[in-house]
């Protein structure tokens, strides 16, 4: 029997924290709380014709409308048509689809849901998963901060002694001046994606630059 990827890994790992907190938990995500963060995940996966809305705004109103309704389910109900998985005719049932995607969204929603409780503290992830994240983030650096008009150097912390430091760094945008974030794989992933109040990272530069950086608006 195959072990399951990390994709596989976090959307159980979710599934467990979402029953652990209930379907009223704050989370990361504005005012969504657990349940709708749950039709989210549920509409991303089942509805490809609502969840065009996530990515494309003039659908919008679309996907919350059927967000809305997917978040009327049971609360159990909805956990579990989670940790099912996505139905046969979703693209993300395809292993390298759900790989790609799903890897980071569920990791992410995972932080979601942890940091947004009292006195969380970073996961302890295993190394080979934390290379995961790390080839995911530098591979994607560049249209993380498209926007950002200042230069972004990436410095991964929690590499391996041995490996070369080209390795563990990575160009996210160009220009000068430059500022530079560094921080654990997992740390990097989250401010990439958004979360820079509660990603643990130092940033080196000067003020404005930092300033810059800080109010970019990220592009997942």
């Amino acid at each position: 029997m195959s072990q399951p990827t990390w994709a596989q890994r976090e959307r159980q790992e979710l599934c467990r924290l979402l029953e652990e907190v209930g379907p009223d938990a704050p989370t990361l995500c504005g005012d969504w709380t657990t349940r709708d963060l749950a039709a989210h995940l549920i509409v991303r996966e089942s509805r490809p014709d609502a969840a065009a809305g996530i990515v494309f705004k003039p659908m919008a109103q679309w996907t919350d409308r059927i967000q809305d309704k997917a978040a009327t389910r049971p609360w159990s109900q909805m956990i579990q048509t989670i940790r099912t998985g996505p139905p046969k005719l979703s693209v993300f049932s395809l292993p390298k689809a759900d790989a790609m995607a799903n890897t980071t969204e569920y990791f992410v929603h995972i932080e979601d849901v942890r940091r947004a409780e009292p006195e969380w503290e970073p996961r302890k992830l295993p190394s080979k998963f934390s290379d995961s994240l790390w080839k995911i983030t530098s591979s994607r650096a560049r249209g993380f901060y498209r926007h950002v008009p200042v230069g972004v150097i990436l410095e991964r912390t929690d590499g391996a002694a041995d490996s070369p430091t080209e390795a563990n760094s990575a160009k996210a945008a160009s220009g000068s001046p430059t500022v530079t974030v560094s921080g654990p794989a997992q740390e990097l992933l989250l401010f990439s994606f958004g979360r820079k109040d509660y990603a643990v990272v130092d940033i080196a530069g000067d003020r404005k630059s930092i300033d810059a950086l800080m109010a970019a608006k990220m592009s997942v």
